[in-house]
């Protein structure tokens, strides 16, 4: 079973559909907060979450702005 490294941001945009991008976050206030501020750029997205993922941290949130994780 492959471990929890990161959180994703993820948008529902087709009936029970989620997707996600390849941003990935420490902690899930930081990817809530991003799917949430996608939310609001979309029109068809109908609601946002968090899920865990195996993929390494590559950003931060921070005041609504994405920094580079190195």
């Amino acid at each position: 079973m492959s471990e929890f490294k990161s959180w994703a941001p993820e948008v529902q945009v087709e009936g029970t559909k989620w997707s996600r991008n390849a941003l990935r976050f420490a902690t899930k206030e930081e990817a809530e907060a991003n799917a949430r501020d996608l939310m609001m750029r979309w029109f068809t997205v109908r609601d946002s979450q968090a899920s865990p993922a195996t993929e390494p941290v590559n950003y931060q949130y921070i005041d609504g702005v994405l920094i580079p994780v190195e």
